[in-house]
């Protein structure tokens, strides 16, 4: 039986209809802030909100491919670099209103204030990391660094893993929101180590099967 495609017509308008539900929670942010909504720390409320979408965004993104092998669906995958950029977006925000409106831009309040925070300190790195998973998403940079493409994106689960402890460490009282990004982060990395050992077992049967070939010549 043949699997149901999207045609090009019903792709662009999903697309589109994800593209703006990703925009939702920026314009959510937009709205707060003009109507002075974001209550007695603003800049405080402006750091969780934009931090948390990024997390939310990047889960999202690491969710397709458990989405395309559960569906045995393609269309997941078709939004998955969409989904990455908004990630990087959002985490963009985030590290905006550290610079700007929690450091005043100033490079002397910055040096004083990253090494006596080390979830600063997690939070750059991580986002460090997803700097080049946004500058190589094109299919031009897939393309040009083929196989090492793959081995470059591998980095959103370090990435992730960094996101979830720079929360850890700005939590300081309740916790659960924070051990369930962990939890879920550990489903999907048991899910890429099980791929992984099926994609090695089936190269090691395929490696056998070819020498028995040339064995039986």
């Amino acid at each position: 039986m043949a699997k149901k495609r999207l045609t090009k017509q019903q792709l662009v308008v999903l697309k589109t209809f994800v593209f703006a539900a990703c925009l939702m929670p920026f314009m959510f942010i937009i709205w707060e802030t003009v109507f002075n909504q974001l209550g007695a720390d603003p800049i405080q409320t402006l750091h969780f909100r934009t931090g948390d979408w990024a997390l939310r965004f990047l889960f999202i993104t690491l969710s397709m491919t458990p989405l395309q092998r559960f569906f045995h669906s393609p269309i997941p995958m078709r939004f998955r670099r969409m989904l990455g950029l908004f990630a990087f977006f959002y985490a963009s925000l985030h590290v905006l209103v550290w610079l700007v409106l929690d450091q005043s831009l100033s490079m002397e309040n910055m040096i004083k204030d990253v090494p006596q925070s080390p979830y600063i300190m997690v939070g750059l790195l991580a986002y460090f990391m997803l700097i080049p998973l946004a500058v190589t998403s094109t299919s031009g940079m897939m393309r040009l660094l083929g196989h090492s493409w793959f081995t470059l994106h591998k980095m959103i689960y370090p990435t992730a893993l960094l996101g979830v402890l720079h929360f850890f460490w700005l939590t300081k009282l309740d916790y659960s929101e924070p051990i369930i990004y962990l939890s879920i982060l550990l489903v999907l990395l048991g899910f890429r180590a099980a791929l992984s050992r099926r994609g090695s077992s089936r190269h090691r049967i395929s490696i056998v099967g070819l020498k028995n070939v040339f064995e039986k010549r």
